[in-house]
């Protein structure tokens, strides 16, 4: 049996931080991937010639986060995008109203006024809200106080519900009345015109990863812990489990003796989230120029509502929108011909004959791969922010749990996946990992590397 320091299950971004930290540090690191490639929920499609990032798109506020510090130290290339999160004004957004009319300005300044002071008042119903209280609870009772017309809440009620799926792939009824909370977003965004999975792509270089090793099962003991996969039998002193929130819940991997109540617990209570992406290429753009979203508002927007303008990646007119929550599984059962069909209806009810026939297309199926078993975690009614720093164990003083859902602060992201590598390496380690330090180190083995 082979017989290793450190065993990482998942090559994600945190199971490659994790690896990297670790070997960097001396020790003997294996890492396993199911999948027949590395970067898990970051997966940059480059089939067509270009980047199309069908997971993980976005770093959510570039101030203070060391996730941006590393991607600047690695020179990878950015173009600013600042409403990748959902957000109801920034940069400019094309609004159509209920009937899929287009808003002037004077239309938009009022949409943007309507949601601020509802934000306001659903500030107050969050911070007085009661245990087993819904984001759903919370946003009834500021729109009851809000005084706007019904016509007015019935919009600013749609893109609460909308909010609420894009950022947690769920339904606005299962979130807890906290559930974003820790949805601020500090400086501007970014998106990355290479590929974001060139992140976990450089991380990785030089790592012993073994892709299509399917984790079965994990056994712990005083001697340290033995991984099952079906193409083998792997041994070492610590193990970090990576794989997604929904593979835990799905009870994938048989953990002996059974995992604690203290991230049992968690893991039944935190959510998986599904949110699937639907990148669409046109002939021609029919969107203003400058444009950073499409939105429509009430009825119009009930299920299509928002588009991203992301043609900067591969020069061609390209427009990204999304299914999620209890939509986006249901769009899963469906042909990817007959989601685009729906899609291009919809852009039609506000663009008219101007919308042409997509010359491409690319449809993600989160829910739906075994591997993820969804797209990222959320706060579910019953769960805190407590329960993703909980889950990470460790467990016995060898098992380590890591990945986005481990990482209360901001969880659902990249950072959170980064940053809860580090912490899993810092304590096998039992001492502190410099962040800049480790990205010197990436940059100094692509200078060492032999020039191919």
């Amino acid at each position: 049996m082979n017989t290793f320091d450190t065993i990482v299950i998942g090559a994600g971004m945190s199971g490659l931080t994790t690896a990297r930290m670790l070997v960097d540090a001396g020790r003997n690191v294996l890492v396993l991937e199911a999948r027949d490639r590395i970067g898990g929920r970051m997966h940059s499609d480059r089939a067509a010639g270009f980047p199309v990032d069908r997971g993980a798109s976005w770093v959510h506020g570039i101030d203070g986060s060391p996730l941006w510090d590393l991607v600047q130290a690695l020179d990878i290339p950015t173009l600013e995008y600042t409403v990748g999160s959902f957000q109801v004004g920034g940069r400019p957004i094309e609004n159509f109203d209920g009937d899929g009319n287009a808003m002037d300005a004077a239309a938009t300044a009022g949409w943007i006024a309507d949601v601020e002071h509802a934000e306001r008042l659903l500030a107050e119903e969050i911070s007085t809200s009661s245990p087993g209280d819904t984001y759903l609870d919370v946003t009834e009772r500021a729109l009851d106080r809000s005084a706007l017309s019904p016509e007015r809440i019935d919009d600013v009620r749609e893109f609460f519900r909308h909010r609420v799926e894009e950022q947690c792939g769920a339904w606005i009824g299962d979130l807890d009345a906290h559930g974003l909370d820790e949805d601020a977003i500090d400086g501007d965004e970014v998106i990355f015109p290479r590929g974001y999975d060139e992140l976990p792509r450089r991380i990785a270089q030089g790592l012993d990863i073994r892709l299509g090793h399917a984790v079965t099962r994990v056994v712990r003991s005083p001697d340290g812990v033995v991984v099952d996969t079906a193409v083998g039998v792997f041994a070492a002193d610590h193990v970090v489990v990576t794989v997604s929130l929904g593979v835990l819940k799905a009870r994938a991997i048989a953990f002996e003796p059974a995992l604690p109540d203290a991230v049992t617990g968690p893991i039944e209570r935190l959510g998986m989230g599904v949110f699937n992406k639907i990148f669409l290429q046109f002939p021609r753009r029919f969107w203003d120029e400058g444009t950073y979203v499409i939105r429509a508002l009430g009825e119009a927007g009930e299920h299509w509502h928002s588009w991203y303008d992301v043609s900067a990646v591969s020069g061609i007119p390209t427009l990204l929108t999304f299914a999620a929550g209890p939509f986006g599984r249901h769009m899963q059962e469906l042909a990817d011909e007959d989601v685009v069909a729906d899609v291009v209806r919809s852009l039609r009810s506000l663009y008219g004959d101007a919308v042409g026939d997509p010359v491409a297309h690319w449809v993600t199926h989160w829910g739906e791969d075994d591997f993820s078993r969804g797209s990222y975690s959320h706060l579910a009614v019953g769960s805190s922010h407590h329960d993703h720093d909980e889950l990470a164990g460790p467990v016995d003083g060898v098992l380590h749990l890591a990945g986005e859902a481990t990482w209360g602060e901001e969880p659902a992201t990249v950072g959170a996946a980064y940053y809860s590598g580090h912490r899993a390496a810092e304590r096998i380690l039992g001492r502190a990992v410099d962040l800049v330090a480790f990205a010197a180190g990436i940059r100094a083995r692509e200078a060492d590397a032999p020039r191919a």
